[in-house]
Parts: structure tokens; C-alpha cells; sequence
């Protein structure tokens, strides 16, 4: 077994570890999602935290984990009855991003219960990580339909399998946390306010701490047991703290006083729902347990607000999660009433308050290494200066804000795809409405009933079936073939250049592409941005699955310049054509947002354009022009680059949701007619 690095050996990060071991001390808490930027020892941490939680009493060879004080009645494994206990390790179960369903809930064998009747039920992740934890790394990269169970389990504490009328229940009660890049994209909102605490982790800016940082990194990975060894005593300090937390947790009492300023701060802050309370509420007093209080103070509410309510406050899905904390401190003084304001220290070894030091955790490097540098206080750099393009020059304008956003008109990729999961185009998934039926290539996983009993029923005869049971055979076996919907990759070519500029229409048609990207992030896409001014044109983000990138960069977006029409439509050829070989199934949607006019780019800039038109149009790409041609004389310029691209153009006005009826037939019917010509 791999020598996991010790938890009291991570540097920094107070908070996160603050929230993993309030996790520790009350697991109803309801888990912990970790935000932050690569390689910030994000998994580290959590990976350590299973070493401290203490040993898991159990029902010997179950499969479920049942507690054999109050075993699960409707165990698979049971019923127990009075079946010996024995102890073990609290589990950390790692979900893989990429894991199937039947990895996740389990598997049934469907062909067994056919013609057996015979439930064998093989458990899953869900099963394995009961009453322990369950850990997703890049869990905002997590598909839908896996999210959509782990939602189940959370909600219910159960997992549930259902194939073809055969069911399995177990008991699924673990404690969630998930490590995300927000880079690559934000969680669907049901999930992430499945996570009881948010933790915003970075590296640090202060050099000594760097430096401490790399040195037991390189001491650990020389030696990882001498160097565990090393930590060994303040790991088992914890670890009795922890214990002793869990034990003096029943005996803390949350007065009116401070359930008022839960309530209040709640409230104040606009946050949906009840579970925002609730989970202040049990983080208050996982707290003052922690302390060693049997009474919450204000300072522990104040804590809880940080640590549960920044990624539950009401905001766009743009917005960075956080929290006004000088609105939190006026929230917590106007209803500050009776409740206790004081926060006395615990006497004995390692005690600390939930604040400094990691709330009890051996002080910033304190422990076999000697002492630790402190956080030094370091400058804000300057901020960076707006990006030129090439033909950034006295013509360029600065940056202008977006208009508002609205509700657009949904706009496909024709045809039937096999992409991953999502909410734009018509796609054969796993998941969605039975179209037809197929002979397994590998494991069954969606059974077709009604075309498997039709042909198992020639064979009854031959198979001398003599009872009511149907005699099925791996053979007559079929797959379910379903369409649902899948995701795109939605790439934004976008006009910066100076006619764009004119009359303001910059605000708007930045609000137009805003509106597409709020499209784009409910519906699951990955969208890209090249923008094309002055001479050149360039990618101002790759394909990514993080839509709140896209928009940072268009806020930022200056304009001026002549329009390289022609070298914006190579370089989203350019994209595209790595983005085919590195996800083939992926469909990718072109979306041109400009007035049509070629300015730059060489001696026949129109000529160019079309040329490089007609480049996507022999790939096959669907494609978009969003006219932004404004005034009473129109050139229709957009309308000739649409049929060069072998795609539609629309207006601005005519992207919004209730101002036409049929733009999504517009766009796969001329992609039909370009396929048949």
C-alpha cells in the first residue's frame, strides 16, 4: 500500500483544512467542493484527510458496510441478524471522471434474472464509499447522468438500480467532496449546492512558503515512509483531537440567539432555499466542538457563513463565488442579541481556534521540520495591460461593456451525433427515448424487453421450455438504442474591428454573444472565441468547457482596425481541425459574428473570405453569421458570407427567443439542402 503525505505536512491552505476536518468531526456537514488552480495540492489534502478519520465498525462480509448496531434491513447482503461486527479503516472511494453508470450504482445481470430470476447484484462506488468517503477529482467535468445519480444518493442516502422492472436498494450515505479547476467550467447548480463548504485554494505569493512547500514535497517523494514517520505524532494528535471533537459534538448548544443570526445572514445575502441554514447551523457547531466549546459564538457563525454560503448566494452563472464580508458583519452585529461574542481557547497541547493555524492544525510548518515561514504580505501586481492584436494602433477604441444578456433561440447541429452528453443537438446516448433496439457489442447495459423476449420466443419449442418461465439465451439478448441530446463545441468567430465600433453597436453584439454563452453553459457546450481586427486575427480561447472564461475575455475585448474577414475564418478552421482530432465525436457549431465587410487582409479581401467560407462549407460545419449590419442601407453582406459558409444569417434581433419561429428549421434546413447539393 502507496505512503499517503501527511495532513499535518501540508503547507498553507488554512481554510481547506479547516473545512475537511469540520467534515471529520461532523460528517453531516454535507461535504466539501475545492476550488482552485492546477497544482495547488488540492488532492493532497483531501487524499490525507482519510488517514485521520477513525476506524468504521461493520458487519463482517458485508458488502454494504452495515453498521451492525442498526444494519440496513434491506441490505442485499441481509438480513444480518445477529451477525458479528468487526472494525476497519474509513474508506476514501475515488470517482473517476470518465467511470460508467454501472461503475458508479453497480451492475445487475439482466440475463440471470431473466432466466434465473436471480438477483446478481455486483455493488458499485456508491456502495463501496458507505459511511465513508467519497472523493471526485475534476468533479465539474463529471458527466450528467453520473451527476444526476450522485444527486440521488445524496438526497435520499440510498442508491437505487432499476433494470426492466428487477430493483436493488442499498444504503449510500457518504461524505462528498470534489477538487474543480474553475478554468474548465463551473458545476450544475443542483450539485454544487450538494457541497455543505466551498474552499477557494491558490498558491502562495510569499517565497519562504514556496520554498517550504517544494522541500518537503522533494523530502517526501525521496523517502515517503521515513518522511511520514516524521509526522507520525502530530498525525496522531490530530487524529485524538478529532475524536474528542466528535464526542463533545451532541453536547454543544445552538442557542435562539444565533440561530436568529443564521437565519438573518441567510436572508441578507438572498441565498435559495433552507440548506444554506441547515449547514451553518451543524458547521457552527462542528466548530465550537473543534474549539472545544460546548456553546456556538459569533465568531462561529461568522466563520460558517464563509465556509457554507459564497457559492449559495444568488448570482449570475458569470459571477466569481464569493461574499461581502463587511455585509456579513453588519448582518451578524444588527442581530447580534444575547449570543456569546467571546472565543475562548481550549487548554492543551495543539489547541487553536477554527481560524489561525488551520483551526488546530500544527501551526504553519511547525512540527518535525522546526519552524515555519510566516505569510508575508505581498504587493497586488499590476494589472496586466489590455491585449493587442496586431493591428492594435491609433484606431484602436477601448473596451466596451456588454449589453444585457437575453434569452436566445436555440440554435443545433443537424443531423444525429454521438457526442458526449449535453442539451443542444439530437444525439444516440445512453440516456433519453428508446428509438430501436441492437445486439450488444459488449456488456449489456440497456436492456430492450420487448425485442428480447421477440427473439427468444421462436425458440421456446427447441429449447424444451415446459413451465411459465421464459428460456432466454445470450443471444436473444438486445441493446436499447436511445436519442437524447449532446453537447457541441460552439466556436465564436467574432468582428472587433472598426466598423463594428461605429454607433455603439459594440455593446449590443457583445450582450448577443453573452446571451449565446449563457445558451452555451446550460446546454453543456464547449465553446471557443477568436476574434479578428486590423491585420490578424487570433484565438482569444481555446475550446474549454469554462463558458465564464469566454466571457471574461469578450469583457475585456477592445475594437478598431480594418476587418480581416478572411483571416478570422482561417483561424476557426484552424481550430477546428485540431479539435476534431482531439474529440472526433464532439460536432462543432461556427457561430461568425460580424457585418460582412472584408477590409483587410490582402489585395481581394472579399475573395479571400469566400474562399475561406467555403473551407468550413467542404468540411461540413454548421455554421451561423449573426448580422450586425445596422442603418437604414444594408449591404446584405452577411446573408453572401452565410451562403459561402453554407449556413444561415441572422440578425441581432432575430437571435432573441420570441422574435422568430423557426430558426433552428432555418439552420438544418439549409444545411440539408448544402449536404444534397
Amino acid at each position: 500500500m502507496s505512503t499517503r503525505y501527511p495532513f499535518t505536512a501540508v503547507v498553507g491552505m488554512d481554510d481547506l483544512r479547516l473545512a475537511l476536518l469540520l467534515n471529520a468531526v461532523s460528517p453531516a456537514v454535507g461535504g466539501v467542493l475545492v476550488r482552485g488552480e492546477k497544482g495547488t495540492a488540492k488532492s493532497t489534502a483531501v487524499r490525507a484527510l482519510a488517514e485521520l478519520l477513525p476506524e468504521v465498525p461493520v458487519v463482517a462480509g458485508c458488502r454494504f458496510s452495515c453498521d451492525p448496531a442498526s444494519p440496513d434491513p434491506g441490505c442485499p447482503d441481509g438480513p444480518h441478524g445477529d451477525a458479528p461486527g468487526t472494525a476497519r479503516a474509513a474508506r476514501m472511494v475515488e470517482l473517476p471522471v470518465g467511470a460508467s453508470e454501472d461503475r458508479l450504482v453497480g451492475s445487475l445481470d439482466i440475463e440471470k434474472a431473466l432466466a434465473e430470476g436471480v438477483k446478481a447484484f455486483e455493488p458499485g462506488l456508491l456502495a463501496a464509499a458507505h459511511r465513508g468517503i467519497l472523493y471526485v477529482d475534476e468533479v465539474n467535468l463529471l458527466s450528467d447522468h453520473l451527476i444526476d445519480h450522485l444527486l440521488d444518493a445524496a438526497a435520499m442516502g440510498a442508491s437505487h438500480v432499476e433494470r426492466e422492472g428487477v430493483s436493488v436498494r442499498h444504503a449510500a450515505r457518504f461524505l462528498l467532496v470534489g477538487t474543480m479547476n474553475p478554468e474548465e467550467g463551473e458545476l450544475r447548480p443542483q450539485l454544487l449546492d450538494r457541497f455543505g463548504l466551498t474552499v477557494e485554494v491558490a498558491a502562495s505569493r510569499d517565497p519562504e512558503q514556496r520554498v517550504e512547500v517544494v522541500r518537503r514535497r522533494l523530502a517526501f517523494e525521496d523517502d515517503p515512509a521515513a518522511f511520514a514517520a516524521r509526522w507520525a505524532g502530530e498525525e496522531a494528535a490530530l487524529r485524538e483531537r478529532i475524536v474528542a471533537a466528535r464526542a463533545l459534538l451532541p453536547q454543544v448548544a445552538l442557542g435562539d440567539a444565533v440561530l436568529l443570526q443564521i437565519a438573518a445572514t441567510c436572508a441578507a445575502f438572498e441565498v435559495d432555499g433552507m440548506r444554506a441554514d441547515i449547514v451553518m447551523a451543524r458547521t457552527a457547531t462542528a466548530l465550537a466542538a473543534w474549539a472545544g466549546r460546548t456553546e456556538v459564538t459569533s465568531e462561529d457563525v461568522r466563520q460558517a457563513a464563509l465556509l457554507a454560503l459564497p457559492h449559495r448566494r444568488r448570482r449570475s452563472p458569470f459571477d466569481a463565488p464569493g461574499l461581502d464580508e463587511d455585509k456579513l458583519d453588519e448582518t451578524l452585529e444588527q442581530f447580534k442579541g444575547d449570543a456569546p461574542d467571546d472565543d475562548p481557547e481550549p487548554d492543551g497541547p495543539g489547541d487553536g481556534g477554527p481560524g489561525g493555524g488551520g483551526g488546530g492544525v500544527p501551526p504553519q510548518g511547525e512540527g518535525p521540520d522546526g519552524p515555519a515561514p510566516e505569510s508575508a504580505d505581498v504587493p497586488e501586481s499590476a494589472p496586466a495591460p489590455a491585449p493587442q492584436g496586431s493591428g492594435a494602433g491609433a484606431g484602436e477604441r477601448a473596451a466596451v461593456k456588454a449589453g444585457e444578456p437575453f434569452r436566445t433561440k436555440v440554435l443545433s447541429v443537424p443531423g444525429l451525433g454521438e457526442g458526449a452528453a449535453g442539451r443542444r443537438s439530437r444525439a444516440r446516448t445512453e440516456h433519453g427515448r428508446t428509438t430501436g433496439s441492437t445486439r450488444p457489442r459488449g456488456a449489456l447495459t440497456k436492456l430492450h424487453l420487448a425485442a428480447t423476449v421477440q427473439a427468444a420466443a421462436p425458440h421456446q419449442r427447441a429449447r424444451g421450455r415446459s413451465g411459465p418461465g421464459l428460456v432466454v439465451r445470450r443471444d436473444d439478448l438486445r441493446q436499447a438504442t436511445r436519442e437524447g441530446r449532446e453537447g457541441n463545441l460552439v466556436l465564436f468567430a467574432v468582428d472587433a474591428s472598426g466598423s463594428m465600433a461605429a454607433r455603439q453597436r459594440m455593446s449590443a453584439v457583445k450582450g448577443a454573444v453573452l446571451s449565446l454563452l449563457l445558451d452555451a453553459y446550460q446546454r453543456r457546450d464547449k465553446v471557443g472565441l477568436v476574434t479578428f481586427r486590423g491585420r490578424d486575427a487570433e484565438v482569444a480561447l481555446p475550446p474549454t468547457s469554462s463558458v465564464d472564461a469566454a466571457a471574461a475575455r469578450l469583457e475585456k475585448l477592445p475594437t478598431g482596425g480594418r476587418t480581416p474577414l478572411s483571416a478570422g475564418l482561417l483561424k476557426a478552421h484552424d481550430v477546428l481541425r485540431v479539435e476534431r482530432l482531439r474529440d472526433p465525436s464532439r460536432r462543432p457549431l461556427l457561430v461568425v459574428v460580424t457585418d460582412g465587410r472584408a477590409t483587410g487582409g490582402g489585395a481581394d479581401p472579399v475573395a479571400l473570405a469566400a474562399r475561406a467560407a467555403r473551407l468550413h462549407a467542404a468540411d461540413g460545419t454548421a455554421s451561423v453569421v449573426v448580422d450586425c449590419e445596422t442603418g437604414p442601407v444594408r449591404l446584405g453582406l452577411a446573408g453572401t458570407l452565410a451562403r459561402e459558409l453554407g449556413g444561415t444569417a441572422v440578425t441581432l434581433d432575430e437571435l432573441r427567443a420570441d422574435s422568430i419561429a423557426g430558426l433552428v428549421r432555418d439552420v438544418q434546413a439549409d444545411n440539408a439542402i448544402r449536404r444534397a447539393a
